[in-house]
């Protein structure tokens, strides 16, 4: 696997976090998202009975996988056709950040999560949250990325977050080989999938007004076609999970 697969060449790298709700959580609600709004598992993509357990409406899914041959051949496709995206502005239906930071697509992935649709609507005024969207929100891709680099009060709450996983957290320069890309409910109402390696936002189709991102139609357009992409190029291995950010009920 290649070392790196998110970002090669760059000088700063973070501490891989762990695909955890708890500690996605605990690093949004620092940053800057209410109590109100959290992280929760999704079990199944198919079977009604667990996915009566996610609270809904959900504004986000974050998908974590392990990158494949089938994933790099089906993105470097995809990619091939597409231009560097350059928009910037209020006026755009999503917000996305390139990513320039080695290991930090998960930090990636939630941004894009909180960033974005219903959630960016809830972020708390006057949070280290706030203050860093409203920032990027004029900003080009290029000039969002380094904001994101240079942001202290960012690297500061992602090494919280990294210490609080179940697990032994990697070393910064580790290589990994899981990714997270998000899918969010748009201001347009369509769905994108969004994953700071790629050349910019991919929209994925509309949903109705009543759709959030895990309805049937958000999973069709996005999880279950990624899923579909990696079997029918041939990679046996179809480890993945599933979080999504929701409403919080004590």
């Amino acid at each position: 696997m290649t070392d790196h697969v998110d970002v090669p060449e760059t000088n700063k790298a973070f501490v891989p976090l762990e695909n955890n709700p708890e500690v996605m959580s605990h690093l949004v609600h620092q940053l800057g998202l209410p109590p109100s709004l959290g992280f929760t598992d999704v079990y199944s993509i198919d079977e009604p009975d667990l996915l009566a357990f996610v609270p809904r409406p959900s504004h986000a899914l974050l998908l974590v996988f392990p990158v494949s041959k089938t994933y790099e051949s089906s993105r470097m496709s995809e990619d091939s056709k597409l231009t560097d995206y350059t928009g910037s502005g209020p006026s755009e239906p999503v917000m996305w950040f390139k990513q320039t930071i080695r290991n930090a697509c998960g930090l990636i992935g939630l941004l894009h999560a909180v960033s974005n649709g219903e959630a960016r609507k809830q972020v708390l005024p006057g949070s280290d949250l706030d203050g860093l969207l409203r920032d990027a929100e004029p900003l080009g891709p290029i000039d969002r990325a380094n904001l994101l680099y240079e942001s202290k009060a960012l690297e500061s709450a992602h090494a919280d977050a990294a210490k609080l996983g179940d697990t032994t957290a990697p070393q910064a320069e580790d290589s990994v080989d899981l990714h997270f890309v998000a899918f969010v409910k748009g201001v347009d109402g369509r769905l994108w999938e969004l994953d700071g390696r790629r050349k910019g936002p991919l929209e994925r189709g509309k949903l109705d007004e009543d759709e959030d991102a895990l309805s049937e139609k958000a999973l069709e357009l996005g999880v279950r076609r990624f899923l579909k992409t990696e079997a029918q190029g041939g990679n046996p291995d179809l480890r993945f999970s599933l979080v999504s950010l929701g409403p919080v009920f004590d």
